[in-house]
């Protein structure tokens, strides 16, 4: 007997019909943005509903954040693909796809009665060989810096092949390993400005030592400082000023609001000689700082910049040595920035302020210049993603080869584990295998070439003993992707493989989808 025990409107989908519906979901998420990986896949274009803004991407945690979902399970591998993101900053879209395949492979296996558990238990076994033969294939070059460095110009190159920036990938490849090697060790990207300027073409783009701050210096102050102590702060000037709402102050004479006037400049003069008693020749405020105390601190011969925004002055803190303050009651307890050089720079036809010389000596800045808003964007995003996985390589110094060449070594290990497996686990086992070898299959096919007859020669290659045997993209051939300089970080391929599993797993286990009912808004 079924009984009804929800509230009005709240559904439920059970047993063959949730795992349907959270098959579809996934499956369909899989299939949009597969088409997106690999040096030769194309671009989605993003428009905003709202304000009719565009973005053209091909980075799968950009394409998968932007759509609106109802489906839990595709929602399932939105989140993967963001904890992809921000652990490794790469591998967004091979994440979502291979999950997608786990999941298409496991439907087929549910249609032929394989329990759901069966299934998850062989997916483990199969995981868990899988990442054992990544493991092993793994090499470590961080004693030979030469060869390190090689290692990463060759995976910057490899994550940026597949970007807009493919065109010229050996000029900001190395743009990206200079810029990550002077973080000498650390993972914070925070010291690693990226400033976007339209105009000019792609390969203007630069690296330039120090902090750039897209402001101009204040009027009447010298353009250049030399030997800067900094006091950055986040005041209001103005603080002084009758500003109350409502409030109305009634005088009876011009006098008296003369005296009004005269008595708000002076509590002004006295916050501008308590900032000047710090010692400085330079103010950095993320507020406004107004034309009477600006004109002061110019007549002190300090160097004024007004309106630095939050992540400006969070940033310039950080890079200088300084703290950020907001009384100045306490000189002796205010920790000041440092530099050699202020000066103001021309990019194009704006002015910025350059910082050179600061404490922070890992502190650089790209400069990205392209045509449209679009490549701009885009080019940040594809340069973000090689500088995070660049940085995470520096502290997991272990490679493995790329094009279809670490994917096809795991599925030939699982064949092999699957061999030793009793039961219907071995077939799990071996539909894990299938999933792993769709990736250079996409790969294939994404270039247009026939990827049932490469793949299955990759295979053999690799049955051969030719273990660094993978897709060579641009013959449309096998290649020896050692020989090629296709490289990708171990850590981030390690990620792919435990997220997607875990997922469809995760998925696997639903048998129940409960909706609650939709939260009605009450009338004013």
């Amino acid at each position: 007997m079924s009984m009804n025990i929800f509230g009005n409107e709240a559904t439920e989908e059970k047993a063959e019909n949730a795992r349907l519906s959270s098959f579809v979901g996934a499956l369909a998420l899989g299939d949009l943005v597969k088409s997106t990986l690999g040096p030769k896949g194309m671009n989605k274009i993003l428009q905003s509903a709202s304000s009719g803004d565009i973005n053209v991407t091909n980075d799968g945690a950009t394409i998968l954040k932007a759509i609106q979902l109802d489906n839990a399970a595709a929602k399932i591998l939105v989140n993967i693909s963001k904890v992809q993101d921000d652990e490794v900053g790469d591998g967004t879209t091979s994440v979502c796809v291979l999950a997608a395949e786990l999941l298409r492979e496991a439907e087929k296996l549910i249609a032929m009665r394989i329990h759901p558990q069966t299934i998850v238990e062989g997916y483990r076994i199969a995981s868990a060989a899988a990442l054992k033969a990544l493991e092993k294939a793994a090499v470590d070059h961080s004693t030979d810096p030469a060869q390190f460095r090689q290692d990463l110009f060759n995976i910057a190159r490899t994550t940026l092949s597949s970007k807009v920036l493919s065109q010229d990938k050996e000029y900001f490849a190395n743009l990206a390993v200079d810029a990550v090697l002077r973080l000498k060790g650390s993972t914070d990207l925070d010291h690693i400005q990226i400033i976007k300027k339209v105009g000019e073409k792609l390969t203007d783009s630069y690296l330039d030592e120090g902090f750039i701050l897209d402001k101009t210096i204040g009027i009447n102050c010298p353009k250049r400082l030399e030997n800067a102590k900094i006091l950055i702060a986040n005041t209001s000037m103005d603080t002084d000023k009758i500003k109350i709402f409502g409030a109305r102050v009634k005088v009876d004479s011009t006098g008296k609001l003369a005296e009004l006037e005269r008595a708000e400049r002076e509590k002004m003069k006295a916050k501008v000689e308590a900032i000047a008693s710090h010692g400085i020749n330079c103010f950095v405020n993320r507020q406004l700082i107004y034309n009477y105390p600006e004109n002061l601190l110019a007549d002190k011969g300090i160097v004024t910049i007004e309106h630095a925004d939050f992540e400006g002055v969070e940033r310039l803190s950080l890079v200088t040595g300084g703290e950020i303050a907001s009384t100045f009651d306490r000189p002796d307890l205010v920790k000041l920035g440092r530099c050699d050089l202020i000066e103001e720079i021309m990019i194009g036809e704006d002015k910025l302020i350059k910082f050179s010389g600061v404490a922070a000596g890992e502190a650089c800045t790209v400069v990205l210049r392209g045509s449209t808003s679009q490549m701009v964007d885009e080019a940040e995003r594809s340069l973000h993603d090689a500088l995070s996985v660049l940085s995470q390589t520096v502290k997991e110094t272990r490679v493995v080869l790329g094009g279809g060449c670490a994917e096809m070594l795991m599925s030939c290990a699982v064949e092999e584990e699957a061999r030793k497996i009793t039961g219907k686990k071995a077939i799990a086992a071996e539909a894990f295998s299938r999933a792993l070898r769709q990736i250079p299959t996409i790969l294939a096919d994404n270039a247009g070439y026939d990827s049932s007859d490469l793949v299955s020669k990759l295979r053999a290659a690799h049955y051969e003993g030719h273990s660094d045997a993978g897709l060579d993209m641009n013959e449309g051939a096998i290649g020896s992707m050692h020989k090629l300089g296709v490289t990708e970080s171990y850590k981030l391929k390690r990620q792919v493989v435990l997220s997607a599993s875990e997922a469809a797993e995760m998925i696997l286990r639903v048998d129940d989808i409960l909706r609650a009912t939709p939260r009605r808004r009450e009338a004013v």
